[in-house]
């Protein structure tokens, strides 16, 4: 993507408060032959290679292993509507670079917000304290690595003013009071982010990546007499402006109606242990939360995890088939590289029902001598980056929804959760679902709400005794939290059914 940095960031920091001092921009990139997409990033951020050579100079100072830097430039605006206007807007803006140094498992880091050379020599020096035997590094190596590109767009939103935006805001609100009469509130918003990425490293990988990001959706409020329900619907992408349409309007309009009338007529179920089918989509986050973070490789690295004993043993039905995948095309979790600069892939973290791999960022991937599966990931170039899941899905089974209902006698089927808490060591979790159904005799009856279910990850992924053809993603606006970081993606799932979890209802 070509852009012009001064121009654009006087464009976007236009709707902010306050003054933005731009750093005199440099003329000349290096006399080194690079690609003119790196050049373009490189004046982005007011660097030469000859800087970058000196900066992990720097870092790798005192005799470190390895040291990376991760430059980042991020644009993010949001409005939201309340009480039938749109009436909340903002802007914000971060800009500097992460250095990160490892000296054996270990990790040192700092960051600075400033570009000139010598804040960020200090920045290197303190990262590079990790270590303590003092040795010259000198490093002239640059090695361009072209990126994927998973999400192309049309329309950039640094190009979309706020005025273009509030139309979608105000059509959801009015979309979904016009669809019932029981409507009292709406709560919209519209959000949208695009980072700019420049990664170097100590063994001279130099690569970038553009990165935008976006989220509609809507809480609807309803009244049925005394009772007040509500429920959500959103969608997430990295998709450019052209992804808004008056399809999209309709779409969560329905589905945030749907889901909040379904509250006033729903009940609890008795309590107990039972079978718990898991409906396509949503229900991605039970086997993200109870099982992906399972496998994410620090936990195994340093066996805190159930899993860590497991590799390449069977943990599941032969067809189980559980992956952790960044190459999703504008998917909410995808990225064309990952924050230690690695090529992006699709990993079979179960395959036929043997653990396959763990998920790992830099620091797992030697100690277990695998290649980086491109799961390292940072909130931001003032953190450091961890094995992270980005879309987590189950792929479809042998089985249809049909013949999975016609299996249970008594149990419940849901499908939206809110929800949960789960400890990584033993594995044993607890979600808040907020709505699905009974299932009575192979068939869907009433609907139920407000429940939770128990169980253990490790038992329950051995316990799913079929698996439908009906695979969805969720494309919802999932944020991943861990060590203090949040970071955006999505789940997946086909309808399962799990032989038992203890779901709390109704004590009777």
């Amino acid at each position: 993507m070509n852009f012009n940095r001064r121009n654009f960031l006087i464009t976007s920091g236009a709707a902010m408060a306050g003054t933005i001092i731009i750093p005199p921009f440099l003329e000349s990139c290096s006399s080194q032959k690079i690609s003119p997409d790196v050049k373009n990033y490189l004046e982005h951020f007011q660097m030469t290679t000859d800087i970058l050579g000196k900066i992990i100079s720097g870092a790798m100072s005192k005799g470190g292993d390895y040291a990376d830097l991760f430059f980042e430039h991020r644009i993010s605006n949001n409005i939201s509507l309340q009480d039938g206007k749109v009436n909340s807007a903002g802007s914000n803006i971060d800009y500097g670079v992460g250095i990160r140094v490892l000296k054996g498992d270990q990790t040192g880091f700092a960051y600075s917000e400033s570009m000139d050379t010598e804040s960020m020599l200090d920045a290197a020096k303190m990262a590079a304290s990790i270590a303590s035997v003092r040795g010259a590094f000198n490093n002239d190596i640059f090695s361009e690595k072209v990126p994927s590109d998973y999400y192309s767009i049309k329309t950039t939103w640094e190009d979309v003013s706020v005025k273009d935006k509030v139309p979608f805001v105000q059509n959801i609100n009015d979309k979904i009071f016009s669809l019932d009469e029981k409507v009292i509130k709406v709560n919209a918003f519209l959000s949208d982010e695009t980072s700019y990425v420049l990664f170097y490293n100590s063994d001279g990988r130099l690569s970038y990546d553009y990165r935008p990001l976006a989220s509609f959706g809507a809480v609807c409020i309803m009244q049925k007499g005394k009772q007040i329900e509500n429920s959500y619907s959103a969608r997430s992408y990295r998709k450019g402006f052209e992804w808004l349409s008056e399809e999209l309007v309709d779409e969560i309009a329905k589905e945030a109606v749907d889901r909040t009338n379904l509250l006033f007529e729903a009940t609890k179920p008795k309590a107990g242990e039972m079978p718990v089918i898991l409906g396509a989509g949503g229900s991605g986050i039970l086997l993200h939360e109870a099982i992906g973070h399972a496998f994410e490789a620090d936990f195994n690295r340093k066996k805190t995890s159930i899993f860590s004993d497991k590799m390449g043993k069977r943990v599941a039905e032969n067809f189980i088939n559980i992956i952790d995948d960044g190459t999703l095309i504008n998917n909410r979790g995808s990225l064309n590289i990952d924050d230690e600069g690695n090529d992006v892939k699709k990993t079979y973290l179960v395959k036929d029902g043997v653990l396959n791999s763990y998920i790992h960022d830099r620091i797992s991937s030697q100690y277990y001598n695998v290649e980086p599966t491109g799961n390292g990931r940072r909130q931001s170039y003032q953190y450091i980056p961890q094995p992270r899941m980005r879309s987590t899905y189950m792929e479809p089974g042998p089985h249809t929804k049909e013949e999975i209902l016609a299996e249970v006698d008594y149990g419940v089927y849901v499908d939206n959760f809110s929800n949960g808490q789960v400890k990584i060591g033993a594995g044993d979790f607890t979600f808040f679902v907020k709505s699905g159904y009974l299932v009575e005799k192979g068939k869907l009856t009433e609907p139920i709400k407000d429940i939770n279910i128990v169980g253990n990850g490790p038992q329950a992924l051995s316990d799913i005794s079929m698996a439908a053809d009906d695979y969805k993603t969720d494309n919802g606006t999932w944020m991943c939290g861990k060590g203090g970081q949040s970071v955006p993606v999505t789940m997946g799932l086909p309808t399962v059914l799990v032989k038992k979890l203890t779901v709390g209802g109704i004590n009777t």
